[in-house]
């Protein structure tokens, strides 16, 4: 199918990026939610917008600086892309702030959560607020002038900025003169006012403006206006070319602070002349400029999201061991016994540190080899590596350094490790390790034994918490052989790789998807059952889209549950009339992934790390996996048959590319992440009872013996 004809059946990626994100807001307008979750998508709502404008507008715009003319296959340029952007994000941050400012502020005061203006601050409470501006603040800030002598500061991405306009009184004729301030990023946001009930917050650009005048001694402060800043945040890199990727990535990420200019946020009430004055000095489009009607910056909304309050978030919930992992103190024979599948948050992450740490102490282990793309600040799982290199085994890390905005951390971590004794790999020039694999090789009864865990999600304990994701336990030895085979990919010069279970990327995933549809293709020609479910955060790649398709128009009935980004049309006639597509946005992110092909009543099942989109086939290394455990295949099948049946937080995907709520009635109404909350809850109560039993009984039986 040629490009030109392609474009009408395949959606704009970045305009389907921005309906995922539209579905996000619409969780913080959903007056079903708890209060402080509400605010908290607000903060998501923002703070996903700052990502896609410094990676996808950035490239948009260095396209669009470059001259390069191409279209995209949906048949749009970049300049219409960006527009196009720009008229569909408008209204969304109108109604974003709309919802902030007339319903989020007054309903945060009923619970006395309140924003308070520096004018309606009592007399004792300003001299607090003064002082603190002249103690900690004065010293720190740094006015810029703007005239002939003194350019445009080169503001840092992403930090609010004051635009003072000051008058010198001691000329006669009003000569508006700017300075520039940029407010501190290392001080809270919100500053909490003392001694008032409940919590009471200003914010911190208030501050600066009500005490502006101190910082000009001698001239008027006429008017003061936020603005804030966003910067190109891709990472150009020319790896053939660097002598140490390390120091290339740690030179690049600096420079991230600097990248050009994206998007300008300006206060509504900014005058036109002093607009027009900032966008052509900063030489931008007027779609890079966005007026916003109340505080900037709805990200840091996150720093009131931790305010304690029950009443006001979800109700909490404690993740529970896997009854596989429970009874069994040694984590290798109970992974032995059977694969264990952990479906998280609702499993708990913790025998995933469990593993490593047991691997770190016990004799046996001579080797533990891990994956690591993101992980937390505090990690046990690196704690636990270097215990092991401290205890002689050999341990190798492969550390994504390229992970996107989570670079700095990698590269602490990495010199971390590299100064324990771990054996510290960067993987494949070119390709980001984006697969998650932690193997460990164990010697029992004279011979070598290894134990594997694959997921779909990171060695991160904290996004564990609040993102869905599945997790494998498995001793299989063809498994085992194949992740062996992977590392030393990862960290030698490996060329000739025999998978014999795994689909890796870049080296077949795409072509093997597309097998396996057409594998289902043919079983529905044979016995008319053809069915297809695929559980992604992302369906972008054209060649798997264009082989659903034909699928669909040859009677396969395909469920997508597509989390965000979805490039394929649904109910075009004689074409996509069997593909139904959902997205499902709740309390959890949906991180999980699964493809599922009914395959004539014997299902095959695989999970991974890809996503079906062309950077996860062709510019990562990647795993799928297929599940061959009968009990895990069944769970994984009845977990996608409840998300399929989710009419709460459910959204189905139109022709035209907007999304409608499924309808529910309070009746027939199910949550997907409630219900396994609940399932997973009950389970485990029901497991337990079973096991006081069970311990009772042995002890009646005992009593009897001894009487």
């Amino acid at each position: 199918m040629n490009k030109l004809k392609k474009s009408r059946f395949l959606f704009n990626r970045e305009l389907s990026w921005i309906e995922f994100n539209k579905r996000v807001l619409e969780e913080a307008a959903d007056e079903k939610n708890p209060l402080l979750e509400r605010v908290k998508f607000l903060s998501i709502f923002s703070t996903n917008l700052d990502e896609f404008f410094m990676i996808r507008v950035a490239g948009l715009k260095r396209q669009i600086v470059s001259g390069v003319n191409e279209v995209t296959s949906d048949g749009m340029t970049a300049n219409e892309q960006r527009e196009a952007i720009f008229e569909k994000l408008c209204p969304l941050i109108n109604e974003q702030y709309r919802i902030f400012n007339e319903v989020i502020i007054p309903q945060l005061a009923k619970y006395n959560i309140n924003f308070v203006e520096y004018e309606d601050l009592l007399p004792q409470e300003r001299i607090q607020i003064d002082k603190f501006f002249d103690e900690e603040l004065f010293p720190v800030l740094t006015p810029i002038a703007l005239d002939n002598v003194h350019p445009f500061p080169n503001l840092v991405n992403r930090t609010l900025a004051l635009a003072i306009i000051l008058d010198d009184p001691e000329t006669e004729q009003l000569e508006e003169k700017i300075s520039i301030i940029q407010v501190p990023g290392n001080f809270p946001r919100y500053y909490r006012i003392e001694n008032r009930d409940g919590f009471n917050f200003i914010l911190i650009e208030e501050i600066i403006k009500a005490n502006a005048k101190k910082l000009f001694p001698g001239m008027n402060t006429t008017e003061v206006y936020s603005f804030r800043i966003t910067r190109n945040a891709d990472l150009e890199l020319e790896e053939d070319e660097a002598d140490d990727l390390l120091k290339l990535i740690e030179e690049e990420v600096k420079k991230r602070r600097l990248g050009i200019i994206v998007r300008l946020e300006v206060d509504a009430n900014i005058p036109e002349h002093f607009l027009n004055f900032l966008k052509e000095d900063l030489k931008l489009d007027k779609t890079e400029i966005y007026k916003i009607n109340g505080q900037l910056n709805l990200g840091d909304l996150m720093d009131l999201y931790k305010i304690e309050n029950r009443e006001l978030k979800y109700e909490a919930f404690t993740p529970r061991i896997s009854s596989f992992l429970r009874d069994e103190e040694d984590i290798f024979k109970a992974i032995r016994k059977n694969d264990i599948l952990l479906h998280h948050p609702y499993y708990s992450f913790t025998p995933v540190n469990e593993f490593i740490a047991q691997a770190a102490e016990d004799p046996n282990v001579y080797a533990i080899k891990l994956t690591l793309y993101r992980t937390c600040g505090d990690s046990p799982i690196i704690k636990s590596l270097i215990e092991a290199a401290e205890n002689n085994k050999q341990v190798t890390a492969v550390v994504e350094l390229k992970a996107r905005f989570d670079e700095e951390n990698n590269i602490i971590w990495a010199k971390k490790l590299e100064n324990a004794g771990v054996h510290v790999v960067y993987g494949v020039a070119g390709l980001k390790t984006h697969c998650k694999m932690a193997l460990v090789v164990r010697k029992e009864d004279g011979k070598m034994k290894r134990y594997l865990h694959l997921s779909t999600g990171n060695y991160n304990p904290i996004t564990a918490r609040i993102y869905t994701d599945f997790g494998l336990f498995t001793a299989n030895e063809i498994f085992c052989s194949d992740a062996s085979i992977l590392f030393n990919y990862l960290t030698g010069f490996s060329k000739k790789m025999n998978f014999k279970k795994f689909i890796v990327s870049p080296f077949n995933m795409r072509g093997k998807i597309i097998e396996l549809i057409d594998n289902e293709i043919n079983n529905h020609k044979k016995f008319n059952n053809g069915y297809i479910i695929f559980k992604i955060n992302s369906l972008v790649d054209d060649k798997v889209i264009l082989k659903l398709y034909e699928a669909s128009s040859k009677g396969v009935k395909i469920d997508l549950l597509v989390r965000g980004i979805c490039r394929l049309k649904p109910n075009i006639p004689d074409l996509s009339e069997n593909i139904r597509v959902l997205s499902i946005v709740g309390r959890f992110l949906e991180h999980s992934r699964a493809l599922y092909f009914y395959n004539n009543g014997n299902p095959v099942i695989y999970s991974g790390s890809a996503d079906i989109m062309d950077r996860n086939f062709d510019r990562r290394v990647e795993i799928l996996y297929p599940i061959e455990s009968a009990q895990v295949k069944k769970d994984i099948k009845e977990i996608l048959d409840i998300y399929l049946k989710d009419n709460v937080k459910t959204r189905i995907l139109n022709y035209d590319g907007s999304y409608s709520r499924v309808e529910s009635t309070e009746k027939n109404r199910l949550n997907a992440q409630e219900y396994f909350i609940e399932k997973v809850k009950k389970k485990y109560e029901d497991e337990l009872k079973k096991s006081v039993r069970k311990k009772l009984k042995n002890l009646s039986h005992k009593k009897k013996k001894a009487s």
